[in-house]
């Protein structure tokens, strides 16, 4: 295996680290933004769905950028 296989790999499983920790922060995000929602502070459930949109967002480009490293 080639230093820039390895290297990829290891790229890869770090980037799936942060990923999972993406996930996490985006369930609570969603966990407060419902209890948010629930005691009349909508405007700040708002911006929360608007932050966790972007996690998604992001979620989706980071798995994409794994998928493609260890295709490598």
């Amino acid at each position: 295996m080639s230093d820039n296989s390895e290297a990829n790999i290891a790229t890869a499983d770090a980037l799936t680290l942060l990923l999972h920790n993406q996930h996490a922060i985006s369930a609570a995000i969603e966990e407060v933004t419902k209890w948010l929602s629930e005691n009349g502070v909508r405007g700040v459930a708002g911006n929360a769905i608007a932050a966790m949109e972007t996690l998604d967002t992001n979620a989706q480009c980071i798995t994409e950028a794994i998928m493609r490293l260890r295709q490598l």
